[in-house]
């Protein structure tokens, strides 16, 4: 089977070189050969290498110039005409030079050339050579510049992103809770009916939940700030000066605004990639966070007849094509199913962990892709549950008093008084014949109506104790 390409007569291409020849490249793009050699032979999906990754490993390369002219390992000039480019690709300005797609080589090679290669391209710029290679990968690796990118990436996507939308998500679920404090409801264990509860309690549950994450999240993102650059090939450091690492995360801190350190075995990040697989497991943690408000929220909505109707959500579009007036749960769903794929994410990163093969993982881009994936999917999803679910949901107070107030397992409050037996016998006879529970007690406890009131007061036995 032959294959046409069909290339506009008007393109132009120039001859590019490197250890395997020479091959035509786009005259108007600053790559070189072995990103061309990528681009033609991997073509897997639409997933382009993030933008963020791209931005991190030229503030590695920007570093990395500044150490080695400091060094003097590299002319000055050809540092400066380095950091300058580098800079324009921080900037975001040369997206359009960044063509390959995250499925590639196991060590993410072809992206680090490809920056490599922009970079040679416009400081060649200032009239003199400039070599991806020898000059802009000086004292490095793809081995070690690749998972160092994963961790910059994911730190900055973790802290910048998905942790304030997290926060903000708290911040609007504490709103409600305060405004629904004295709201009793029935809670529920088994999805059958249980003691009372308010609805702050409940959402004061799903806030604390989400503090939690954040601690874990903030604490695995933290774990990464330990990066594995200077390595080069294996771990060892071969072709870098013993100072180097050092003087880097030096630089790489006065560019990020994070404190990053030096790994002191660089081994562990180049063969392993543990900390990104434990932030990825944090990241599912969340996701099983957001699912279970997401599900609380449908069952609460439900209805809005025949379910347990105890809110309604925001309408915010029609529900079926064929039924008219029904409207469904959108933000929920949506949500869940955000959930359902960063658990999926963070199985792959999981698998991706154990391929680490001596002294490297050949799962890198995976890693590196699904960690932005799940940060950007849970931080869009967390602000888009609390704007569009929980901010402005109503509560059907009507539904919730009726319910609680004749709700038999009211009984368990009459435990310590009459006990267990006699309670249960009360609270089968009410469920059989339909009656009010605390005329069923007042037949057979022996307790006057007073007492029971006040032993069975449903806001007073969401606040626990022994009456």
């Amino acid at each position: 089977m032959y294959i046409l390409l069909i290339i506009p007569l008007y393109m132009k291409f120039r001859n590019e070189y490197d250890s395997l020849g020479s091959i035509k490249v786009p005259h108007n793009k600053y790559w070189g050969a072995s990103t061309q050699r990528s681009n033609k032979h991997f073509d897997i999906g639409d997933f382009l290498v993030r933008p963020i990754v791209i931005k991190s490993i030229a503030m590695i390369k920007k570093a990395a110039a500044i150490v080695n002219a400091k060094n003097g390992n590299i002319d000055k000039k050809i540092s400066k005409a380095i950091i300058k480019a580098a800079n324009e690709i921080i900037s975001g300005k040369l997206k359009d030079h960044f063509p390959l797609k995250v499925w590639q080589t196991g060590s993410g090679t072809q992206t680090n050339m490809n920056v490599n290669e922009v970079i040679a391209s416009i400081a060649r710029n200032a009239g003199f050579e400039v070599h991806p290679n020898d000059h802009v990968n000086m004292s490095q690796s793809s081995n070690d510049v690749i998972p160092t990118a994963i961790h910059v990436s994911a730190v900055i996507a973790a802290k910048e992103k998905l942790l304030p939308a997290l926060s903000h998500l708290c911040g609007v679920i504490y709103e409600q809770e305060a405004a629904f404090s004295s709201q009793v409801k029935t809670g529920r264990t088994h999805l059958m009916d249980a003691m009372p509860v308010t609805l702050g309690q409940e959402l004061k549950t799903w806030r604390e939940q989400l503090l939690a994450v954040e601690k874990r999240v903030e604490a695995a993102a933290d774990e990464l700030l330990a990066v594995p650059q200077g390595g080069t090939a294996v771990g060892t450091g071969i072709n870098a000066l013993p100072e180097f690492p050092g003087q880097f995360v030096k630089f790489l801190r006065a560019n990020t605004g994070y404190p990053f350190t030096s790994l002191d075995h660089k081994f562990t990040g180049q063969s392993a990639v543990d900390a990104p697989v434990a932030l990825s497991a944090q990241l599912r943690g969340a996701a099983i966070v957001l699912t279970k408000i997401a599900n609380d929220l449908r069952w609460m909505n439900s209805g809005p007849i025949h379910g347990l109707a105890e809110i309604s959500l925001p309408a915010l579009q029609p529900g079926s094509s064929i039924m008219p007036g029904k409207v469904n749960p959108v933000i929920p769903e949506s949500v869940a199913m955000v959930g359902a794929q960063v658990m999926g994410l963070d199985s792959a990163v999981a698998i991706a962990g154990q391929s680490g093969n001596f002294q490297l993982n050949v799962m890198l881009p995976l890693v590196g892709g699904n960690l932005l994936d799940m940060t950007d999917l849970l931080a869009n999803a967390a602000i888009m549950l609390a704007d569009k679910a929980i901010k402005d949901f109503t509560v059907n107070a009507d539904n919730l008093n009726a319910g609680v107030g004749k709700n038999p397992v009211l009984v368990t409050a009459l435990n310590p008084e009459i006990g267990y037996s006699l309670a249960a016998d009360i609270a089968k006879e009410a469920y059989k014949t339909g009656r009010p529970v605390i005329d069923v007690a007042e037949e057979r406890s022996g307790l006057s109506r007073e007492r029971l009131e006040e032993l069975m007061d449903p806001l007073k036995l969401t606040r626990g104790g022994i009456a």
